[in-house]
């Protein structure tokens, strides 16, 4: 029991470090976060706007 909760630590910690590089990695290579700019997220440029 003692040994699946080590690797369960070990899984958290890492599933953490890689969010954390993610993040870095959207925060230095993304575009800037304008105020009032509506977010685009997997959107088709030919997608048909239903507003």
């Amino acid at each position: 029991m003692k040994r699946v909760a080590t690797w369960a630590f070990y899984a958290v910690g890492a599933l953490a470090i890689v969010y954390l590089a993610l993040y870095a990695y959207a925060m230095f290579s993304g575009s800037p976060i304008v105020p009032g700019d509506p977010i685009h997220i997997f959107r088709k440029p030919d997608a048909p706007s239903y507003s």
